[in-house]
């Protein structure tokens, strides 16, 4: 990451060397150039407005001169290394390929995501809601707006293009009346005309709300454009001491100096003479001292003559009040032609103070030389003061087991400790031949001054590369000058398609080595139950392999126990018989009177169920487990190497095993479906394209159905893709078998760590196996466990299940036995007489059987050419209504649905009027359907319906459901229609699918029922803003009315975004259209919903946008707009308060962001009932938080009554987010009334005082909800203090503030903690809640004196303050806060 550091300049000024000779550079004659102006825009970001850049040999001599310049203008996380064309489909690598007037994209990775160019140059910047007035247009001030000013604030305005002439504004109301008003102020501000604002990296300011939401500094300028300069806002803004460390950062007599005077400092860097000692690179330098570091400053020459061999340049910098100097650190960004520079010596002078540094360097910065570093840290001697020495630490980085957890991007660490930072440095020289590679522990070197105790880092990869994703185990690096060591424990993905998807992640140290071990171990062993847990259920059968003694945990039956058994070893086996988590008792197989019991220390057999035989499973790393009596914990079934039990004759502890591998029997029984796992977390699983690879996750795509050809032999085939079996053909491992040879896998078992290897029985000697990146192809046999599965049985299958041929005897045996049950005599019925028998012993008397009924038809099915073993399914539709589904079986043994076959069925068919049409259909691969009949069973009489047609996946339309018109003298009494259906997927991000989408039509006669919507005109279907045709075959429907939309996604990724659906009926000109323009799945009222019913365009005028139902009284419709900037999106769960002048309404619970509401650039509707609140007069709206990425922006909240019509528009054009402008998550807005002035938004500065008591402070999230005359604040968590960064210490003053609509007159206040971290008990002593309106201030004193300790006082952890009467509205009180 050294290439990519920060871009914040400071101020340089070039000082020409004495002496020093011309440079051979400047010397060269300049040739004509062609310059090409060209623009560059950001991918993904269509609110990037873009940079134009001129382009010639002159400003750029490589292509990385371009991508390094580019990196300062274009914001991208680790830099620009990427430049395509606009659709992203063509990269570029050489200057010759940029065309003049051409556009280009930027990225940080080859991976692209267009841009539409055409609304990227028009969009206004993020923060603007307003259109730019002129400044010398001389208007009447306009009211501001409500809600846009909260409460006045300190700006910093500095002059363009002069940084050091600087003022402070407050933004007072008098001030911020208009953008106009506020310009002309800061006209007679700066004493100088001001008609445009900059942001201080060069953004326009356009707006007084952009002003507003501005970072807390603008630039200033008149007609010139912006000027670049060291705009630094963080050195004028920071206090004047830092708390804790006043006292230690200044010596004597000197701290006025070096605290206010140190910020213009002279560096001057001699270039060693060395052949080819100079750089091509842009050179930096980083200043560090006690208060804080600058940030990277980078050393620029003139005329492009800079850093050449033996020659010394001079520069003037500024960086502001950083303390004492104690560090440098001086690098490049390894970039143009010769990067690599050898340093000779810096020198440093304060200007202000005189002091002067000298620091031989005399080292390379190079990737092919010495160590490879390209930046150097170099220590500061201070007088008076001991010299920090230089370090080099060891850094020790594991890579995990999982498979495909290695990564072939670039890795930057950055080390923080007491006294500083590394900076971002790359890892790439590792003793190792190959550095991340899975299960792979890699030790690389990192040189810098000592950072005393160190207690963090960040560590992150730059997603280049084809394999980028990475799952870091942990990092433990090693100083050598206090020969401690520091664990920084992961264990998670970095990997932008795995877990949260960050790429780069925050590690805490743990510097004792037992509590880090015993971390992991536990981390390892949780992991381990999780994956084996399942051997464990009540009614397994197992067996406990002993590694060490080579033989099985075997019970005699004279209650003695030892580890010598067979695998073929009846006394071998147990049963589990109880489960409570991980507590077990295992009862003998053979002799159910005895389990297995640790009894005075002795392994032995006793009656099951007393305490002796419950046993604690401990699952170990390796995939063992500890036996461990739960009566006395610590005791473990033990044995020595001759698989004895442990006693005192023993020979040691060496000598004894306790760790066992569990054993499960019947795992590849027929019919059983399995997961096989290739570590803790990941299966082998069959893709989408028909691949496997052992990445899948532990879920239905990964299980595989056992079909058992002979002993030890079988074929594996998905269950979530079925005909798909598991194979190894023609060298290549997949899941495209059809169940020939090829897929017939005989199962070699190890008992070493009860894994399976899966031989091919037709290629001998090759096996299922994976490649380094996790992928499937046939491997030899090894045991580095590329080869080894761990089997776990989602189902367990039977030795002769129903469906599966058995033995002649047995088949023959259950024949005779349907016979005899069938030739049997009826039981006669209650208080009924049994039939007599004649005396030849006739059979039961036909009579007896009961009368047809009057709903019951004989429905007779002709199978045609190919016949299935499905499921078949009846619907019948009749003019008063629909019976269906009727399932089509029979009990006995009858083989159904053969080729050439006639079946016939009883079905009762109810309630459903004259019958007009069927449909009919089944759940396998294919059928040739050629005929069904229906006959009453009473009036015989008989409806024909003409089918003749293949109901298939793989063939014809792909449908296997068809629908049958009754058919009268050779005609339908209704046309089949065949329905061209057109389905929109919108364009927003991410709104394609992979998901499986039905559809239902309904019309003027019934519906087409739920169709899958299988086979488009396009080759990949619901991809974004694709349209997709689809054929459905239906009984005419009359005039379509609506059509039902299901989309069942099994994550959020899967989520699909429908804009409408077209239906079209070939041979006319009319269409059908049904809006959609919403995500599914949903969420309404806190329920998840997979469909969703879109009625006619014509229907829908008089019904809210998206939903079809009638309006209760006091509905409203509420419209949430959240803004079109990039990730302006939210995961949380977001509610909504409505206050009236009766009551308050809420927190409503509006949805999750994790069920696709609450996207950038979108709306999402909702109805509230807000039924006899009275008038609203305020909203407040907010989320918890919650998810991957909780930060939104929320642009603008709509309420109007469904019944008056009455509209609310509340702009409100904020981030509501923790790391964002106050940090608060909720929003008040007031309401602007018909007959009233809308209540104004007050800032209430609130004063929390922890009190001195031991044990005083608190560590736990605190809350505080304030209560007035005219409502309350909501609970608003304090987190972020104005004059803290440690809250909520014992005796400490935190200020915090919180912006709420006017509350009157303040009451009382409910103040809480919710009880985590390691401290929370809290003593609270007091809170003040100052405010200032324009009807007068107040200040109020809430007294506590109590503690807020579910262990303290009365055990609670919430308060409810009164005011204190003695307190009046301006004063009494400023002591407590002070």
């Amino acid at each position: 990451m050294s290439g990519t550091l920060s871009t914040s300049f400071a101020m340089i000024r070039r000082t020409s060397s004495e002496g020093q000779a011309p440079s051979s550079r400047q010397l060269r004659v300049a040739q004509p150039v062609v310059a090409k102006r060209i623009s560059f825009y950001k991918s993904g970001d269509p609110q990037f407005a873009g940079v134009r850049v001129v382009v010639n040999p002159r400003s750029f001599k490589t292509f990385d001169a371009l991508l390094d310049n580019l990196s300062g203008k274009v914001p991208l996380p680790f830099g620009v290394r990427n430049i395509s064309t606009p659709r992203g489909r063509h990269s570029i690598t050489r200057l010759e390929e940029l065309e003049d007037g051409q556009s280009y994209l930027c990225s940080h990775g080859r991976k692209v995501q267009p841009v539409d160019l055409d609304k990227a140059r028009r969009r206004p910047r993020p923060w603007l809601s307003s259109r730019a007035l002129s400044a010398h247009a001389q208007r009447a001030p306009a009211p501001a707006a409500p809600g846009m000013l909260r409460a006045p604030r300190r700006l910093l305005v500095f002059r363009n293009g002069d940084p050091k002439t600087r003022r402070a504004v407050v933004l007072s109301r008098r001030v911020t009346q208009s953008f106009e008003v506020f310009l002309q102020h800061l006209t007679e501000v700066m004493q100088r005309p001001v008609t445009k604002l900059y942001a201080t990296d060069g953004r326009k300011v356009p707006s007084l709300q952009a002003v507003i939401l501005s970072s807390g500094a603008v630039v200033a300028a008149g007609r010139e454009p912006f000027k670049p300069g060291n705009y630094d806002l963080q050195k004028y803004l920071l206090p004047a001491r830092l708390p804790g460390i006043s006292h230690r950062v200044h010596p004597k007599g000197n701290a006025r100096s070096e605290s206010r005077k140190s910020g213009n400092w002279k560096v001057s860097i001699v270039t060693s003479d060395l052949p080819d000692a100079g750089t091509s690179s842009q050179i930096y330098i980083i200043l560090y001292g006690r208060h804080r570091s600058s940030a990277p400053i980078y050393l620029c020459g003139a005329h492009g003559t800079r850093f050449q061999d033996g020659h010394e340049d001079v520069f003037t910098i500024t960086v502001g009040d950083i303390g004492t100097l104690f560090k440098i650190r001086v690098g490049h960004t390894n970039s143009g032609l010769s990067p690599s520079w050898h340093c000779k010596e810096i020198k440093l002078w304060n200007v202000n103070s005189g002091k002067q540094f000298y620091m031989p360097v005399q080292r390379w910065m190079a990737r092919d030389q010495e160590d490879g570093e390209i930046c150097r840290e170099l220590p500061v001697l201070n007088k008076g003061q001991p010299i920090l020495p230089v370090t080099v630490y060891e850094v020790r980085v594991a890579t995990g087991a999982l498979w495909n957890a290695g990564t072939a991007a670039n890795v930057y660490i950055s080390v923080w400790g007491e006294k500083g930072d590394t900076g971002s440095r790359q890892l790439f020289r590792s003793k190792s031949s190959f550095n991340f590679l899975r299960g792979q522990i890699d030790t690389f070197s990192l040189e810098a001054v000592h950072l005393g105790n160190l207690y963090k880092i960040v560590i992150g990869h730059d997603g280049l590369g084809p394999g980028n994703g990475w799952f870091l185990d942990d990092v433990v690096i090693k100083d050598p000058t206090t020969n401690r060591e520091y664990g920084f424990f992961c264990h998670r993905w970095l990997d932008q398609g795995e877990g949260d998807g960050k790429i780069v992640r925050e590690l805490y140290a743990r510097d004792n080595a037992v509590i880090y071990a015993r971390q992991k171990l536990e981390v390892s062993r949780k992991e381990m139950w999780a994956a084996e847990s399942w051997k464990f259920r009540k009614g397994n059968t197992l067996q406990f392999y002993s590694r060490r003694t080579g033989g099985f945990v075997r019970l005699h039956p004279d209650g003695t126990a030892d580890a010598a058994g067979e695998k073929s070893d009846k006394h071998s086996l147990f049963d589990v018989i109880f489960n409570k988590g991980n507590i077990c008792i295992f009862q003998s197989h053979e002799m159910r009177h005895l389990s297995l019991a640790l009894e005075n220390g002795s392994v032995t057999g006793m009656a099951s169920g007393g305490a002796s035989t419950e046993m604690r499973v401990l699952y170990q790393p390796n995939r063992c487990a500890l036996l461990e009596s739960v009566l006395v914990p610590g005791h473990t079934i033990t044995f020595d190497r001759r698989g004895k039990i442990a006693d005192e004759s023993s020979a040691g502890y060496a000598d004894l095993s306790g760790e066992f591998v569990v054993l499960v029997k019947g795992v590849f029984l027929p019919g059983a479906v399995v997961l096989l796992a290739t570590s803790p977390c990941q299966a082998l699983c069959l893709q989408p394209d028909g691949s496997c690879t052992g990445l899948g996750k532990l879920s239905e795509q990964s299980y595989w159905k056992v079909h058992k050809i002979s002993s030890g032999i079988c074929m594996l085939e998905s269950v979530k893709n079925a005909q798909m079996f598991l194979r190894i053909e023609d060298g290549q491992c997949d899941g495209t078998g059809t169940g020939g040879t090829d897929c017939h896998f005989k199962i070699k078992k190890n008992l070493e760590n009860a894994c399976v290897s899966l031989e091919s029985v037709k290629s001998p000697g090759r096996f299922v196996g994976l490649q380094s990146d996790g992928q499937a192809a046939p491997a030899v046999y090894t045991k580095n466990g590329d080869v080894f599965f761990y089997p776990h049985v989602i189902k367990f299958g039977r030795e002769n299940p129903s469906g599966m041929s058995a033995p002649p005897s047995q088949e023959e045996e259950r024949i005779v036995k349907s016979k005899n049950q069938q030739e049997m005599p009826a039981e006669p019925e209650a208080g009924g007489v049994a039939p007599s028998s004649t005396a030849g012993g006739a059979r039961p008397s036909r009579s007896r059987e009961p009368l047809p009924s009057e709903d019951e038809w004989e429905v007779s099915v002709l199978t045609g050419s190919t016949g299935t073993r499905a499921r078949v399914t009846l619907w019948v539709y009749g003019d008063e209504g629909v019976a269906g589904p009727v399932s089509l079986s029979k009990d006995g043994l009858e083989r159904l649905f053969l080729p050439g076959q006639e079946d016939a069925f009883r079905v009762e068919v109810r309630h459903v009027g004259k019958i007009y049409k069927i449909r009919i259909g089944h759940d396998g691969t294919e059928w040739s359907l050629q005929r069904v009949t229906m006959q009453h069973t009473r009036s015989k009489k008989r409806l024909d319906f003409a089918a003749n047609v293949w109901l298939s996946r793989i063939q014809a339309e792909g449908d296997i459901v068809c629908e049958l018109p009754v058919v009268k003298g050779g005609q339908a009494v209704f046309p089949l229609v065949r329905y061209l259906v057109d389905v929109h997927t919108g364009q927003l991000k991410q709104a394609g699918t992979e998901s499986e989408v039905s559809l239902c039509l309904y019309g003027e006669r019934g519906d087409s029922g739920l169709r899958l919507l299988y086979k488009s005109n396009m080759p990949v279907k619901f991809q974004r803003g694709q349209v997709d045709t689809f054929q459905v075959e239906a009984v005419s429907l009359g005039k379509l009315q609506k059509v039902l939309l299901r989309c069942e996604a099994g994550d959020k990724s899967q989520y699909w975004y429908c804009d409408k659906v077209v239906v079209r009926e070939p041979g006319t000109m009319s269409e059908s259209v049904f809006t959609c323009e919403r995500w599914l799945p949903f969420m309404s009222q806190g329920v998840i919903h997979s469909e969703v019913e879109l009625y006619l365009q014509e229907m829908q005028i008089n019904h809210p946008p998206k939903r079809q139902e009638e309006a209760d009284e006091g509905d409203w419709k509420v419209t949430v707009v959240t803004g079109d900037l990039e990730n302006a999106g939210t995961t949380a769960t977001v509610s909504l308060s409505v206050y009236g002048e009766a009551r308050c309404s809420g927190p409503i619970i509006l949805g999750s962001g994790k069920h696709h509401l609450f996207n950038p650039n979108s709306a999402d509707i909702f109805k509230v009932n807000l039924k006899d609140i009275g008038d609203i007069y305020k909203v407040r709206v907010g989320h918890d938080n919650s998810g991957n990425d909780p930060r939104w922006y929320l642009e603008e909240i709509r309420l109007e009554n469904i019944d008056t019509r009455e509209l609310f528009c509340l702009p409100v054009d904020s981030w509501i987010a923790e790391d964002e402008n106050d940090g608060d998550t909720w929003k008040e807005m007031p309401v602007v009334g018909t007959s009233r002035a809308p209540l104004p938004v007050v800032l209430y500065v609130v004063h929390v005082c922890t009190g001195r008591r031991p044990g005083a402070e608190t560590e736990s999230r605190v809350f505080i909800n304030l209560i007035g005359t005219r409502g309350d604040s909501g609970a608003r968590r304090l987190h972020r203090s104005k004059n803290n960064k440690v809250t909520f210490r014992r005796g400490q003053v935190d200020i915090f503030s919180i912006e709420a609509v006017s509350l009157g007159k303040l009451k009382k206040v409910l103040i809480s903690h919710d009880g985590t971290g390691p401290g929370n008990g809290w003593f609270l002593e007091s809170v003040v809640v100052k405010s200032e309106e324009e009807d007068g201030g107040q200040e109020v004193l809430f007294p506590c004196n109590r503690w807020l300790d579910e262990y303290q006082d009365d055990g609670r952890t919430e308060r409810e303050l009164l005011a204190d009467s003695g307190c009046g509205a301006t004063g009494g009180t400023a002591s407590a806060a002070s």
